[in-house]
């Protein structure tokens, strides 16, 4: 383009009124836009000044500038534009006639939106082919006061003390505009247009601040107060906005309580505590429920032994006053209280005195029924134990504490558990009416407690309750015994085993109980010359012998004797056995220990046990023979429940050996008597011995019964061994004999159901009790 497009470009912006700077061309170019004919990179045309446009332009299309191109006649050129509001969003906001280069401006403009657009113009021939470098094209939009300012805020809230000073910041008003900031459009200033009178605030018209301008906010007079701001553009000339501001005021203790009255009356009645007996009101203009309004009471003068008490109702702010300890009419019958009256949080200091900050109470006592007084209560006492029936226990006595009223006190009992106790009416003296039992369940460490009543006769009566507590002293009416059992066994050897340990009880309590004396009967001389007793400690001795004495029961005549007053002393028996004893002090198994008399266990009982053994064991052996012999028949006896007494025979007809009368098969005696001699079986003959014995087999000893549980299954091993290797006797897995059968069966043999010869003779009819499988036989060979 050339300068004449500069030039239509210049004649158009000042024909529109429009801003816009035009550099002014160097004096050697007289067309800035021509390519130069010079060799080397070529230059851009001239830059297009930015075109100015207000926005809210209402007459459209509206024609902003006008682009020309010198390189070819007019009508030869087609020009167009592109960018932001032509091609781009937002679309069509401006247009250009292709033949003629005008720009139009097609819509409204909006600076809040859209302040600014860069353009680009072209200029083509109608070949297509372009004939100058594209050139920017900027537009301004200029901003009109369009838009009135906004509050942040409909309403904004602040808190100030009252008796605030001058100047005491109290809130900030914030608002905004969406004008253009650097021009007046948006210039805002704040007011005030409403806050009643007296005028105590002020707002900055810049930045909003809201402080106090004078002295005086009192919250009892006002708590809250209401202002209507304003803030406006173009610097307090343009649109405006309203909002509002609420101020309240904070409560300080600039008021002191103060009582209603000069004096109050009260009455209040004796003997009882704990019991509200008037109020005393109070104002205070303070926020109700703050510190600044709680009241607290002090007694200041009247109640020397504290009895009364002021608290706080926390709902009306007034003082209850209360009764504490109990009030006695006949030693004082009215109380003169002086009470002051001050808040929870300290007065200000230039708040106003109260004028009744102080006031009098004057409390009458009122006379009652009171309940008698025991003077000592609980009473403890205490008495012997076994104390007879009418024995003195004590008197109980209570007085009356209305001395003005002469009334009588009568006795009775509350609390008496085993009904031991005799109580008179008139005189309160209290004695046994039976023997207290020392096993009884209501006495508790030597203590039986009971409960006394006192009853007046006034109207209504009053009952006072006393509590007697009575000691059973110990009485020493029992000789201390030995602990049981009162028996035991010693080594004959003096300078073997431990000795035996001796230990006493007594049923007395203490101090009529041990320490115990212990003591060897002195009318029986021989037992200090064999037997000594030596102190162990308060309750237990041993006794040892001095010299070997013979072995077997022993029987030892003891003293004993406690250490009450008086003492009391018993004679005992001590059964003493005397056994030998092994290297570690226990006895040895022998007759000597087997006719003791009972140390531990008796000789009776061990018998009994060792027996009780023998024939469990006995059983149990039986049982494991009868199993294996059941076992082998595999269900096949014929003889299935009639089998005769086990501990007679143990028979095993389905091995073939002999029969009823065969009683070689076992030798049950030694099961019956393991330890008995076998003299018995001896004179009869030698058995015939087992061809399997050993050469080297000699005949066992006598053996011993085991003296303790540890030794049984030694005892039970040897015997099964003795037995299996004893060649007169079959051993467990023996075979026996098949060529005997034995005789005298009544059954006879079983070839004689084979034989034809005496069937007439038989009666097969027993088979029908030998169960269901023989009765099969029984319908065969019985009679028909």
């Amino acid at each position: 383009m050339g300068s004449a497009l500069l030039l239509a470009l210049g004649l158009l912006a000042q024909s529109l009124g429009l801003s816009w700077a035009v550099p002014e061309p160097k004096p050697s170019t007289l067309y800035p836009w021509r390519r130069a004919s010079a060799p080397g990179r070529v230059r851009r045309a001239w830059v297009i000044p930015p075109i100015s446009v207000s926005e809210n332009h209402k007459r459209l299309p509206y024609p902003l500038v006008q682009i020309k191109s010198d390189k070819q006649q007019l009508g030869s050129v087609i020009y167009s534009i592109q960018g932001p509001g032509v091609d781009e969003e937002p679309r069509n906001v401006f247009s250009i006639d292709k033949f003629t280069g005008r720009v139009y401006l097609n819509a409204t403009l909006d600076r809040e939106k859209t302040d600014r657009f860069r353009l680009r113009a072209f200029a083509l021939d109608l070949g297509g082919s372009t004939l100058e470098d594209p050139t920017d094209l900027e537009i301004v939009v200029v901003d009109q006061n369009d838009n009135r300012p906004a509050f942040l805020q409909d309403v904004f809230r602040g808190r100030i003390l009252e008796g605030a000073i001058p100047g005491t910041f109290v809130t900030r008003a914030e608002a905004t505009d969406a004008d253009d900031p650097e021009t007046d459009n948006a210039a805002l200033r704040f007011s005030i247009l409403e806050q009643g009178s007296p005028e105590f605030f002020s707002i900055d018209e810049h930045t909003g601040e809201i402080r106090t301008v004078q002295v005086g906010l009192d919250r009892e007079v006002v708590a809250v107060y209401n202002l209507t701001l304003q803030v406006a553009d173009m610097s307090g000339d343009g649109l405006t906005a309203t909002a509002s501001a609420i101020i309240s005021i904070d409560d300080i203790n600039d008021n002191a309580p103060e009582f209603t009255k000069d004096e109050f009356f009260m009455e209040a009645a004796e003997a009882v505590s704990g019991v509200d007996v008037g109020r005393l009101e109070v104002e205070d203009k303070d926020l109700p429920g703050s510190p600044n309004w709680v009241a607290r009471f002090t007694i200041l003068e009247g109640d020397p032994d504290g009895q009364f008490k002021i608290y706080t109702d926390p709902k009306t702010n007034e003082g209850v006053l209360s009764v504490i300890k109990p009030l006695d009419y006949e030693s004082r019958e009215q109380y003169e209280l002086r009470v002051s009256v001050q808040n929870e949080a300290p007065l200000q200091a230039a708040a106003p005195r109260a004028r009744r900050g102080q006031t009098r109470v004057s409390v009458w006592v009122q006379d009652t029924n009171e309940a008698p007084v025991f003077p000592e209560n609980p009473l403890r006492t205490s008495i012997a134990e076994g104390a007879p029936p009418g024995t003195s226990v004590a008197t109980f006595s209570a007085r009356d504490p209305d001395t003005e009223q002469l009334q009588r006190i009568s006795y009775s009992k509350d609390y008496d558990p085993e009904d031991w106790l005799q109580v008179d009416g008139a005189t309160g003296r209290i004695q046994t009416q039976r023997v207290l039992s020392p096993a009884s369940p209501f006495l508790k460490d030597g203590w039986y407690r009971a409960i006394i009543l006192a009853l007046d006769n006034a109207i209504p009566p009053s009952t006072a309750t006393g509590t007697l507590s009575i000691e059973i002293l110990e009485v020493n009416d029992h000789a201390p015994a030995l602990a049981l059992p009162p028996s035991g066994s010693l080594c004959s050897e003096p300078d073997q085993g431990p000795g035996l340990l001796l230990g006493a009880t007594d049923e007395d309590l203490p101090p009529h109980g041990a320490p115990f004396h212990f003591q060897l009967n002195p009318r029986v001389p021989d037992l200090g010359r064999n037997w000594s007793l030596s102190q162990i400690n308060v309750s237990h001795a041993r006794l040892r012998l001095r010299h070997q004495v013979s072995e077997g029961l022993h029987r030892l005549s003891l003293l004993l004797q406690d250490s009450g007053e008086p003492p009391q002393q018993r004679e005992q028996t001590l059964n003493v056995t005397v056994c030998r004893c092994g290297s570690d002090g226990t006895c040895l198994p022998g007759a000597a220990a087997l006719r003791g008399g009972g140390v531990g266990v008796s000789l009776g009982a061990l018998v009994i046990v060792l027996a009780s053994t023998v024939v469990l064991l006995v059983l149990i052996l039986l049982a494991a023979l009868r199993t294996r012999f059941r076992g082998q028949s595999r269900g096949k006896s014929l003889l299935h429940g009639l089998q005769e007494d086990l501990r007679d025979n143990i028979l095993n007809y389905n091995e073939q050996g002999g029969g009823e009368e065969d009683q070689d098969a076992y030798d049950i005696n030694q099961l019956r008597h393991p330890v008995e001699p076998r003299a018995t079986s001896r004179s009869l003959g030698r058995p015939p011995l087992r061809r399997d014995a050993p050469f080297s087999y000699a005949p066992q000893p006598h053996r011993v019964l085991p003296t303790s549980p540890s030794d049984i299954a030694n005892f039970i091993s040897d015997g099964l061994e003795a037995a299996d290797s004893d060649p007169s006797v079959p051993p467990y897995d023996t075979a026996l004999i098949y060529d005997y059968e034995g005789d005298g069966s009544v059954a006879g043999t079983l070839s004689s159901i084979l034989s034809s010869l005496a069937d007439e003779d038989q009666d097969y009819d027993y088979l029908r009790d030998w169960g269901p499988r023989f009765a099969r036989l029984a319908d065969m060979y019985g009679h028909q």
